[in-house]
């Protein structure tokens, strides 16, 4: 028996609608797999941070790199106002210079130092810690006295290398016109490690720990490298009538000077 006609149009539909495209299926007609849609935006490109360069290290300097120049106006005020020159003082500002150089200091670092010297023999000492910096001799430090309120026992104490001081009369020196000091014709280089016998106490100054001669760190000894330079330049050691190790001079009584090497 034939099922009724209407039953079987039914079922043909029922078929159809089954087999067809379906929103949850995710296959299209094909069969194949539909691509899922998306709706957030696409990516934006993105810009790299800017870098920033390493710091760069300052190269050391190779050289004392020695400069002459006059006295500054500011300087040769403070150096009055401190009494470092004073009525009865020889040099005058027209005959000193201020020398800056570049020294190695007790850490082994460079330092810029500054001398104030007398004119005639701003070449020599310029030579001659031009050689020290090549031998890398070590300095504690190096600056005018102004930099110790003009106290030259203060400048001792701290381990400066100075020049030029027209020493006031509380403070051991020979009569100014003829010091070598206060002509700008003297230096005294790494104090504590080359002490002098103070007359005053006859005791060491400013330390007498290193008053022994034995080789160290920052002494002039005799036949030693500082020694042979200032030698050379034609200065002398010492100059006066107890052991004072950090002292080189020109001459006494200062007077004008010219090295065998100008």
């Amino acid at each position: 028996m034939r099922p009724p006609l209407l039953i079987v149009t039914a079922t043909l539909l029922l078929l159809t609608a089954c087999s067809g495209p379906s929103g949850g299926s995710g296959d299209d007609a094909t069969g194949a797999p539909t691509a899922a849609t998306s709706s957030a935006p696409p990516p934006t490109p993105t810009t790299p941070a800017p870098t920033t360069p390493a710091p760069t290290t300052p190269p050391v300097p190779t050289s004392a790199d020695p400069v002459t120049s006059p006295l500054p106006r500011d300087q040769w005020r403070t150096m009055r106002e401190l009494g470092m020159w004073r009525e009865g003082c020889p040099a005058t500002r027209a005959q000193l210079r201020r020398l800056e150089l570049n020294y190695w200091d007790w850490d082994g670092e460079v330092q810029r130092g500054v001398l104030v010297v007398n004119r005639d023999v701003a070449p020599s000492l310029s030579r001659i810690f031009t050689r020290l910096f090549e031998e890398r001799f070590p300095i504690r430090r190096m600056q005018s006295v102004e930099a110790y309120d003009g106290d030259s026992d203060a400048s001792l104490a701290a381990d400066n290398t100075a020049v030029y001081n027209c020493r006031r009369p509380d403070q051991i020196n020979a009569p100014p016109m003829a010091s070598p000091h206060a002509n700008g014709r003297a230096i005294d280089i790494n104090p504590r490690e080359n002490p002098w016998m103070d007359p005053r106490c006859e005791c060491w100054s400013p330390i007498a720990k290193h008053a022994d001669r034995t080789p160290g760190k920052g002494k002039v000894l005799r036949g030693g490298l500082v020694w042979r330079l200032f030698e050379r330049e034609g200065w002398i050691w010492q100059n006066i009538d107890v052991a004072d190790y950090m002292h080189f001079d020109t001459g006494y009584p200062s007077e004008p000077w010219t090295s065998p090497r100008d």
